[in-house]
């Protein structure tokens, strides 16, 4: 299928939207849910190991509550999720306790991920889960999530969550047939079977959701897809209303759109510096140091930048961009804001006497940065 190369025991990733788990209503899609839960369980017969990421839990709340508008305060979105979720899970279990078997739900923040040691914990609690046969239903944990921390939607925690269980595949499931070169209600739209790259021609194909429930739309997919891509994921938009679709894929046939994975891509750490942490500032760097970056692989050092955009602390993430505001790269700093602001255009060998106590070479060590 374009060259993806299905095989047992591979670690796949699949996301359901909103429209698909949820009727127009809110209500939960009963008979969608026990027809999915029979094919995952199918698959994981054929030694797969099958992580769900699942929209609904607001749908689902608004179903039960009978609230026919999407809330919209943070304390609304909040306590419909907080409904939402328990019914999702409580079916979950009912479905796949049908075909014996056992399910855990998992609900992340931004901060799970943000903060390395609850990311590793999170790494290792998915890990343990597939040991044990145990399939899991990860959400963004709504109920408590405040819109500065959001992942925003489930097409971006997906991409997130396939990085960090070292998945071999991504699979949004949505309610169209994939990626169109055009609105698919236009006239001679066509769908793109393969993508290698997130041109600006690809995105200029997307086109934003008009459901009432549902927070993604084909940009965030395509967000999604070039998480998944850099961390060496493939990636496959295809149409969720149609389950024989998940039996296709893994026959190898061309279903939907296939975004493929880079032969260059992050690592774990580097993908978590890259998509996991949330950006607190900028670094502004002259040309020479632009060159050392992406030609000679070096770390970035006072010297080179030229200007401190925003106030963040030793240990944040920062964008690094160029003279023209372009994106280099990203990496963690060993310097604050301020202290930066202090050091910046002079050698490592002043920043000593500049600070007046010990320091590091590099404000961004190499090991630390990602670039573009």
């Amino acid at each position: 299928m374009r060259n993806l190369d299905i095989k047992d025991s591979q670690t796949v990733v699949i996301k359901l939207g909103t429209s698909l788990i949820t009727h127009k209503d809110g209500a939960i899609n009963f008979e969608y849910m026990e027809k999915l839960t029979q094919v995952v369980s199918d698959l994981c017969e054929r030694n797969l190991e099958i992580i769900i990421v699942s929209s609904g839990a607001i749908g689902a709340g608004l179903g039960s509550l009978h609230i026919t508008k999407k809330p919209v305060t943070i304390p609304e979105k909040q306590a419909t999720a907080a409904v939402g979720q328990g019914l999702l899970i409580q079916y979950y279990e009912k479905y796949f306790s049908n075909y014996d078997k056992t399910v855990a739900q998992i609900l992340l923040t931004r901060e799970d991920i943000v903060h390395r040691q609850r990311y590793i914990n999170a790494c290792n609690t998915i890990h343990t889960l597939l040991e044990w046969g145990v399939i899991p239903i990860i959400n963004e944990n709504d109920s408590v999530s405040v819109e500065e921390i959001k992942f925003g939607d489930n097409d971006y925690l997906s991409a997130l969550v396939a990085g960090l269980a070292n998945a071999d595949l991504l699979i949004l499931l949505t309610d169209i047939d994939g990626l169109y070169n055009a609105h698919p209600s236009s006239p001679g739209a066509k769908l793109i079977n393969c993508v290698d790259e997130i041109t600006p021609e690809i995105k200029n194909c997307a086109g934003d959701t008009q459901s009432e429930t549902a927070t993604g739309g084909m940009i965030t997919k395509l967000q999604a897809a070039e998480i998944a891509m850099t961390s060496g994921i493939n990636m496959i938009i295809t149409n969720g209303n149609h389950l024989d679709n998940l039996y296709r894929v893994f026959k190898g046939e061309q279903v939907g759109t296939l975004f493929k994975a880079k032969d260059h891509y992050l690592r774990q750490r580097k993908h978590w510096i890259a998509y996991g942490r949330i950006v607190q500032g900028e670094l502004k760097i002259d040309e020479g140091a632009k060159k050392a970056l992406i030609t000679n692989g070096k770390s970035l050092l006072a010297i080179g930048i030229t200007e401190v955009v925003g106030e963040f602390d030793k240990g944040d993430l920062v964008l690094i961009t160029d003279s023209g505001g372009n994106e280099i790269g990203r990496g963690l700093v060993n310097y604050s804001s301020k202290e930066i602001e202090k050091i910046r255009n002079f050698p490592s060998d002043k920043i000593e006497n500049i600070l007046g106590y010990e320091y590091h070479e590099e404000v961004v060590h190499r090991d630390n940065m990602v670039i573009k």
